[in-house]
């Protein structure tokens, strides 16, 4: 959900061994000594920490395979759709690629996507270990086009130390109560914010950026509605749920002041923000946080209770690909077992034997372990996937640019949802 593209800056980390003489390698397609050394292409957008986990990974992967060698080439996200969409415009594509929700659509539709559907029936592979709803974004017509390795919740990742310091009850207390809702959170925002002792100091920042607006769409959610409607056709933001998410954010931005101003460069690890919404994944940068105590809690709740929003990210292969057979045994190490217990120290894990483990909970640096299962094992099944279309670009375009109303203080949230509609419609129509 970024808008149009304007650069792309490219970091290319090159993992592996080069294929080495003495004795027979390991590799699909050649018993040989002295293999042709093969190069796969993988396509990310990862953090350092992150691509430094997968340069390990890909040099276990080479050690096995030694005349595979893995070049990684990290594109900063809100690069990589239109990256991927000009590199098949050009059959340039990558052999195997990281992809997230809100991309499937439009690269099912464009048909650029390899079927593996006989990497879910290898018995070897394990496939039943893998929970099945992470896997029904990637299905179509009885085909499978992706394998998971991230299925985060969004999750509230607050500063302790703040809310201590507010004489306020934690978030993961209130939950157990069942009292985490969101006239809480405004409160407690506005709380934080009151008794600070710095000016720069907030109670809570819905964006990321200034761009990632969905994560509010979990206020909708768990009161029975949605920025959509179910088969993505209508936007329904317009409705009173939609107009109360503006309110609030309003609110708390003008009038509690609360929320920092759109474009104010504050952020949670300087300790300046009681409380972010973001996926857990954030959790890899949250751990080097050095200077206050912090931890997650589940989303606040609505009438309906807590409903978090479900970003999903998987392993997929190009139809250019020009190593298929090499691509698809990276793709099954990857996305195996071993593989997937050492991503976890970064991303929720899809396969079951993985997400109650000590691999995944017990992190150096990570929350409490009672909270990561309060906040993210238990939400789970109540997260609903980032809704995805084959015209996203352009819906999620005009939806920042009502937030850019509000922003500006232009017009109301009612009115403002009404142009968001009129605009967004018709995209959702195409």
């Amino acid at each position: 959900m970024k808008k149009w593209w304007t650069c792309l800056l490219a970091l290319t980390l090159t993992a592996g061994l080069t294929a080495c003489g003495g004795g027979e390698t390991n590799t699909a397609g050649s018993s040989k000594k002295d293999a042709e050394e093969i190069v796969l292409k993988f396509a990310t957008w990862g953090n350092p920490a992150q691509l430094e986990l997968y340069q390990n990974l890909t040099d276990e992967f080479t050690a096995k395979h030694p005349n595979i060698r893995i070049q990684i080439d990290s594109i900063p996200f809100a690069d990589y759709q239109q990256k991927m969409s000009v590199l098949a415009a050009g059959r340039e594509l990558p052999d195997i690629a990281w992809i997230s929700e809100r991309m499937v659509p439009q690269f099912m539709e464009n048909g650029i996507l390899e079927d593996i559907s006989e990497i879910e029936k290898d018995t070897s592979f394990d496939s039943a270990d893998i929970i099945p709803s992470t896997l029904e974004l990637f299905r179509r017509d009885g085909k499978l086009y992706g394998l998971p390795f991230s299925t985060p919740p969004s999750v509230v990742f607050y500063n302790a130390d703040l809310f201590e310091q507010s004489g306020l009850t934690s978030p993961n207390e209130l939950a157990r109560q069942g009292k985490w809702t969101w006239a809480e959170f405004v409160a407690s925002a506005k709380a934080i914010k009151d008794k600070a002792s710095s000016a720069n100091v907030y109670g809570a920042n819905f964006f990321r950026d200034w761009k990632t607006w969905i994560i509010l769409a979990s206020y909708s959610w768990s009161n029975g509605s949605s920025p959509f409607n179910d088969d993505m056709t209508e936007y329904t933001w317009n409705d009173p749920y939609g107009v109360e998410t503006m309110e609030m954010l309003n609110q708390m931005m003008f009038v509690d002041k609360s929320h920092p101003k759109a474009g104010e460069q504050v952020n949670f690890e300087s300790g300046q923000i009681g409380m972010i919404f973001d996926n857990y994944s954030f959790v890899s940068k949250a751990r080097e946080i050095q200077n206050f105590k912090w931890s997650i809690a589940p989303m606040p709740s609505g009438s309906e209770g807590s409903v978090p929003m479900m970003g999903q990210a998987g392993y997929v292969l190009f139809k250019d690909g020009k190593h298929p057979e090499e691509a698809k045994l990276l793709l099954k190490f990857l996305s195996g077992k071993e593989g997937i217990q050492k991503t976890s120290a970064f991303f929720v894990p899809p396969r079951k034997s993985v997400l109650d483990s000590a691999e995944f909970l017990n992190v150096e640096g990570n929350p409490d372990p009672e909270h990561i299962r309060q906040a993210v094992i238990d939400e789970m099944p109540k997260a609903i996937v980032q809704p995805g279309h084959i015209k996203w670009q352009n819906i999620d375009t005009e939806i920042l640019s009502g937030f850019d109303e509000l922003f500006g203080q232009k017009a109301n949230p009612a009115q403002i949802q009404e142009t968001v509609k009129r605009k967004v419609d018709p995209l959702l129509a195409e």
